[in-house]
Formats: C-alpha cells, sequence, structure tokens
C-alpha cells in the first residue's frame, strides 16, 4: 500500500525532473508511466520506497521479461528506476542506492541465459548430498526447472499446494492468481528425498506448511535461492550468468523447443497479459498436463 508519505516522494521526484532535469512534457510522462510500474509493484509486494533492496528490484526486472516486454523497453524502465533512486539518495530519503548493482538486459540479438537439460544435471550432480542442505537445494533446482516457477512463487510454496498423487503444483502467482503446473517424476523423487531431512527437522512455529525451509526451521528467502543457484553454478563450472530466472527461463525455452505451443507455455509461466488470461479460460489442466509430458525433457526421457 502506497502511503501518503510515499506519494509526496514522488511528487518531490517530478517536480525535480520538470525543474532541475528541464524535462519537455512527453519525457516527463514517459518517466511517471515507468515509474508507475514499478510503484505498482512494490504496492502488490506491500514494500516502501525506503526500504527496497537490490533483490527486490532484479525480481522486479525479471517481470518485465516475464511480462513480454523487450529488452530495449526493459532498459528504459530500468534506467527511470535508476533515476528516481539516485533521486532519493540525493534528496536524503535513502541512505544508499539499491540500483548500483542492478544490471540491464542486453540489448541486440543477444538472448537471456538458457540452461540445457545437460547443463541443469551438472548443475544437480556438483551438489554435495552429505550436507544437510544438499537433498533440498537439489529439489529446488528441479522444481524451478521441471514447473518453471517463479523465485517468489517457490519461496511460498505449501505442503499444502502439492498434490504428489495428480502430479500437479498449486501455484500463487501474481496478483493472487491461482494456477495448477504438472510437476515431472523427477522433481516429485527429488522432493520426496528432501521431505526425509525436513522431516527430522526442528521447524519454527507459523513455518510447518512451507515446502522449503532454511537450518534454523523457517522459509527461505529470494536472496537465498539466488545465492544457492549463483553458488552451485560455481562449483558446476558453468560459465553462463545465472539466477533462479535463468531456470524459469530454460523451462519456457525446453518447451519450446520440443514442440509446446507457446499459448500453453504462457499459461503454464502465468503471465498476466489480457492474451494470457482469455487463453487461460479456454484451456483445461489435463490438456496443459499433456502439453508438458510430451513436449518437456524431464517427461521425454521417461517414455519408452
Amino acid at each position: 500500500m502506497q502511503m501518503s508519505g510515499e506519494k509526496d516522494v514522488v511528487k518531490a521526484y517530478v517536480r525535480y525532473l520538470k525543474l532541475q532535469r528541464n524535462m519537455s512534457g512527453n519525457t516527463l510522462d514517459a518517466y511517471q508511466r515507468d515509474l508507475r510500474k514499478l510503484l505498482d509493484y512494490l504496492e502488490r509486494e506491500q514494500k516502501s520506497v525506503r526500504d527496497v533492496e537490490l533483490a527486490d528490484l532484479e525480481h522486479f526486472s525479471a517481470g518485465l521479461h516475464d511480462i513480454g516486454i523487450h529488452p530495449r523497453s526493459q532498459c528504459r524502465i530500468l534506467s527511470g528506476v535508476r533515476s528516481f533512486f539516485k533521486f532519493l539518495q540525493l534528496d536524503g530519503y535513502r541512505d544508499d542506492d539499491p540500483t548500483e548493482l542492478l544490471e540491464s538486459p542486453q540489448i541486440g540479438d543477444h538472448l537471456p541465459e538458457v540452461l540445457t537439460t545437460e547443463e541443469v544435471d551438472r548443475l544437480e550432480a556438483s551438489i554435495d548430498l552429505s550436507k544437510w542442505e544438499g537433498h533440498r537445494n537439489r529439489a529446488i533446482i528441479e522444481v524451478l526447472f521441471s514447473c518453471g516457477l517463479r523465485v517468489s512463487e517457490l519461496v511460498n510454496l505449501k505442503l499444502s499446494d502439492l498434490y504428489i498423487n495428480e502430479e500437479y503444483v498449486r501455484v500463487m502467482g501474481k496478483g493472487l492468481k491461482e494456477r495448477l503446473v504438472p510437476i515431472s517424476h523427477k522433481a516429485i523423487d527429488e522432493l520426496q528425498n528432501w521431505f526425509y531431512d525436513r522431516n527430522l527437522m526442528k521447524i519454527k512455529p507459523g513455518e510447518e506448511d512451507f515446502v522449503f525451509l532454511n537450518r534454523r526451521g523457517a522459509h527461505l528467502t529470494r536472496t537465498m535461492i539466488l545465492i544457492i543457484i549463483k553458488s552451485q553454478a560455481k562449483d558446476a563450472g558453468i560459465q553462463k550468468t545465472i539466477s533462479p530466472h535463468t531456470l524459469r527461463h530454460s523451462f519456457a525455452t525446453a518447451l519450446l523447443e520440443g514442440g509446446a505451443d507457446l499459448r500453453f507455455i504462457q499459461v503454464l509461466l502465468g503471465h498476466e497479459d489480457i492474451g494470457t488470461t482469455e487463453i487461460y479460460t479456454h484451456i483445461d489442466t489435463s490438456t496443459l498436463r499433456q502439453e508438458v509430458l510430451e513436449h518437456h525433457p524431464r517427461n521425454m526421457k521417461n517414455k519408452n
């Protein structure tokens, strides 16, 4: 929720753009439209601009890609975001600038990084299963790759969202929109291996339903997932710059290359554009499951 104080900050920023940056009316409107995208995202996340961290901005940036915004437009939006936070630091609203390490997407013919199935296998094979967190981390990587979840959806995944016998996961996406995503046998196996360790843990009150926990018995954060993925990529000798979103993108790319219809992929990813909403009303979950069974490498390998 955007507090009145927050609105005052935005007004001060617009005044700064108009008077000190001497922006034209059209440019000023464009900056405000782009800033609105960030503010809407923060409102949904119940975050104040004073409390935003790099991880929040990385998640916002990944969301721009998720809804199909062109890399050039993503760069423009993130440029405006940087301008906004530099102003907040300059005017004393914040002591730091969380955009300093925020990366922009590559422009041109360069595509976002994608992991092949073999690279995902390498990622998982590099995990030391003698460590307490070994099976948990394998399950995290496999669920991200097999189900294409956003990192926020993964950290909020509940035991009550898993329909193991039916081989589905219930996902609460952006705007509290619910969707059902098929889950592979490999992901189920990795989860069950993790549950053996999880059942031996002392879990904090109120955290019992979360699937993925830290060693203190509380659910993981998005930042922790990012650290796990980057660390594991280094151990696996993977040179690509990857994040949890890379596994989501790899899920979609694997399906597309396997021959799945782009419309089905949009639904499985939980995209929010109006076209996807219309599609969702016409595609039932049994058809979605068939697409994943036929076109995702984790399932194709199981075919005899």
